[in-house]
């Protein structure tokens, strides 16, 4: 068994909605429709050859300047015969609602909460979405891409001393 029949399988079971094969560094990647993120995975799961049965991790991306910004990963994993794969889904932001794999793996129910809670996507069936490790009062999701990483208030920091060309933003405009 290799990765390429159970791709050629996919490909064939579920056309377009395969969008794109490909391998990124060591790890074989397709991206596929949000709506089929389920129906995939639960035909991974039940197929009597492939039998990937193990959800090795699972977690929201952003990448911001894109047209479809928002996306889940997914990597599952056949034990039976050594091999796994990655899955990517993406969608826009207005729409972040995909289909909950808790039917499939239990496993699935802490990563789709850490998910809604750093990222804000929602599971559909899901059986108890709520924040894991934030507090629930917090109105926003810690690692969408929507604040500068570093503080460009700061006056104690040199850019040129890592390497950096100095800040454009002008730090004096922040004296009263």
């Amino acid at each position: 068994m290799t990765l390429d029949v159970v791709i050629s399988s996919l490909k064939e079971k579920f056309g377009e909605q395969i969008i794109q094969d490909e391998q990124l560094y060591d790890f074989r990647t397709i991206t596929i429709r949000k709506e089929a993120v389920l129906p995939i995975v639960r035909y991974l799961y039940d197929h009597e050859r492939f039998q990937f049965r193990y959800l090795t991790t699972m977690c929201g991306l952003h990448y911001p300047k894109t047209e479809q910004p928002f996306g889940m990963m997914y990597q599952i994993h056949s034990l039976v015969h050594n091999l796994r794969f990655r899955m990517k889904a993406f969608t826009v932001e207005n729409d972040l609602t995909y289909d909950s794999l808790t039917p499939v793996f239990l496993s699935a129910n802490w990563m789709e909460r850490e998910a809604f809670d750093f990222f804000g996507f929602k599971f559909k069936g899901h059986p108890n979405l709520k924040r894991i490790l934030n507090v629930e009062d917090m109105d926003y999701h810690p690692l969408r891409k929507e604040y500068p990483i570093e503080d460009r208030t700061r006056f104690d920091k040199d850019d040129t001393m890592f390497g950096r060309k100095p800040s454009d933003f002008d730090r004096k405009k922040l004296i009263p």
